[in-house]
């Protein structure tokens, strides 16, 4: 069966190119499919190649883990590709020919959201740094504070104006793992639960580990800015 490729929108992978790839390698040396459990050399050579591309996995080690699919969903995001957080033929075609998103920024150095594609870009002197995984808004309705809400994540341009480093903290709708705050209760997060579909109450969550390093690199600094569309 043909992998269905999506081709709509800005950043959509080719499927021409991709399907005559697939044919030049299915007479042989072919990589195999990679998914999380696997472990061993070929799995460190795809995750050198997404931190290579920014699609951060932290330091390669050979096992396909928690933050490497979240790398792998990131990648397939940004290209517009079915969600499936293992690296098949599509996946090493991307990874191959250098396959990133672009952020609308072309000076300074931010955070943009594209909620569409639900992938976090760290921008810094107007390039690409980082691309990562999120998961926002789930548009969903919720019961907080004595009345009936509806799960969004807003558009717009912010800054970074409260941050709790300590670890977890705990409210009403649940933990965030060192949140940084940039407008009233909406935060840019790490969380146990980052699947590769808008399932947030609001919030930008991301892979603790994830948070971890934007917090070490400074790139949740206070007053920094977070831009959303």
């Amino acid at each position: 069966m043909t992998r269905r490729v999506l081709l709509t929108g800005s950043g959509a992978a080719p499927v021409a190119e991709i399907l005559s790839h697939r044919a030049k390698r299915a007479s042989g040396g072919d990589r195999p499919t990679l998914y999380r459990g696997q472990s061993g050399a070929t799995v460190k050579t795809a995750q050198a190649r997404l931190n290579a591309l920014g699609y951060w996995v932290g330091t390669p080690d050979g096992v396909f883990g928690h933050v490497t699919q979240q790398a792998v969903w990131a990648l397939q995001k940004a290209n517009r590709v079915s969600r499936t957080g293992r690296i098949t033929d599509t996946e090493w075609w991307l990874l191959d020919h250098g396959r990133r998103p672009t952020p609308r920024a072309t000076s300074g150095t931010l955070i943009e959201v594209d909620l569409q594609r639900q992938i976090l870009m760290v921008v810094s002197g107007g390039k690409l740094y980082r691309t990562l995984n999120t998961s926002t808004g789930s548009g969903e309705r919720y019961y907080s504070g004595g009345s009936w809400k509806t799960a969004r994540t807003p558009t717009g341009s912010y800054s970074i104006y409260w941050r709790w480093s300590n670890g977890w903290q705990t409210g009403s709708l649940g933990s965030m793992w060192r949140p940084t705050y940039w407008r009233g209760d909406f935060a840019i997060h790490g969380s146990q639960s980052i699947p590769p579909y808008p399932a947030s109450h609001g919030c930008c969550r991301v892979s603790t580990a994830a948070q971890d390093m934007l917090w070490a690199g400074g790139w949740v600094a206070l007053n920094r800015r977070v831009v959303l569309y």
